[in-house]
């Protein structure tokens, strides 16, 4: 795994990745099996589904029934893998994920798409700001927000044997590189992507550009931050929060999400139980969506670089 962030986007778009690495993981494998709820064109698997019907499944704008074929499929020795987006892959099925796949044991990835203000002009009923928070409840569950194309090729191939359920949130366009092409990111294990030694900051997502770019500022004041991707919210890196918040003393959480139920949650139970530290977050407050472009989102609800360092110098002064 090597890092290569230097704060440009990578020129893949999430979607093409993942128009071409299902398909591919269904030529090497021919357990494999894709089930989408109508969206197969918003990421790229229309052509690909339509020639190989027996592999892809369009099962309409019928989400809660999309799970059930799914955890069939996995009970009869399928690995099925799901996409929708973000708040029909969760909050609209999350009783047939938790009975059909979770307690009965069927293993089964879903992909959330477009989560949080990526969601953009889409609007507020397609902006789930609530999803992690939604799957960090199922028992057994792996829950992952992604930070670049990389990373998506290596966690979506990981899950695909990997028992639970699997939820995976990430945006169809484009995100800051971060990764190396190639580069292999185990699920479970935090990154560090910048040392630091006054402050940690634990980001997810489309927020990681925001918290690297949000310690550069701060160097410029002599505040040093580190930063780490967090990635895998669930199982949490423990030893990885608890090592962070003993050696910087101060924690900031970054992300995509609602600050209810997601990454500051589970970094604030660790906290709470193992290493008692100031702690702020930059995360959507108890908010809907609304309607417009990124960049108007990230401002309208804190999510930016410059939310992050004032996080930071805030979270500083209670050391």
């Amino acid at each position: 795994m090597k890092i290569v962030y230097d704060g440009t986007l990578d020129p893949r778009q999430c979607k093409a990745v993942l128009g071409e690495t299902i398909p591919a993981m269904a030529a090497e494998d021919p357990d494999v099996i894709y089930l989408d709820a109508d969206l197969m064109n918003c990421i790229g698997t229309a052509k690909w589904a339509a020639e190989h019907p027996e592999r892809a499944i369009n099962c309409g704008i019928a989400e809660a029934n999309m799970v059930g074929v799914a955890a069939g499929l996995a009970a009869a020795g399928f690995k099925p893998i799901v996409h929708t987006f973000g708040p029909f892959a969760s909050r609209r099925c999350f009783d047939q994920v938790f009975l059909s796949a979770g307690y009965a044991k069927n293993d089964i990835t879903i992909i959330g798409t477009d989560p949080g203000v990526t969601a953009t002009l889409n609007g507020g009923t397609h902006m789930p700001f609530e999803d992690v928070g939604i799957y960090r409840t199922l028992p057994g569950a792996t829950v992952i927000d992604v930070t670049d194309p990389t990373m998506l090729i290596s966690v979506l191939r990981q899950c695909k044997d990997r028992p639970g359920v699997k939820y995976i949130r990430v945006g169809r366009k484009q995100y800051a590189r971060v990764y190396a092409d190639g580069s292999e990111l185990p699920i479970g294990k935090a990154v560090t992507l910048r040392e630091g030694t006054d402050v940690v900051i634990f980001a997810v997502g489309i927020m990681i550009h925001e918290a690297m770019q949000a310690a550069i500022e701060l160097e410029k004041e002599g505040v040093s931050a580190a930063v780490v991707d967090m990635f895998t919210i669930k199982p949490l890196d423990v030893e990885a929060v608890v090592d962070w918040a003993k050696k910087c003393g101060a924690v900031v959480v970054a992300e995509n999400h609602n600050r209810n139920g997601g990454l500051y949650s589970a970094v604030s139970e660790v906290l709470a139980e193992r290493c008692p530290t100031p702690a702020a977050v930059v995360a959507v407050e108890d908010e809907f969506g609304e309607v417009g472009p990124q960049g108007y989102l990230q401002e309208r609800f804190g999510l930016t670089a410059a939310h992050v360092a004032e996080a930071a110098r805030s979270v500083l002064k209670r050391k």
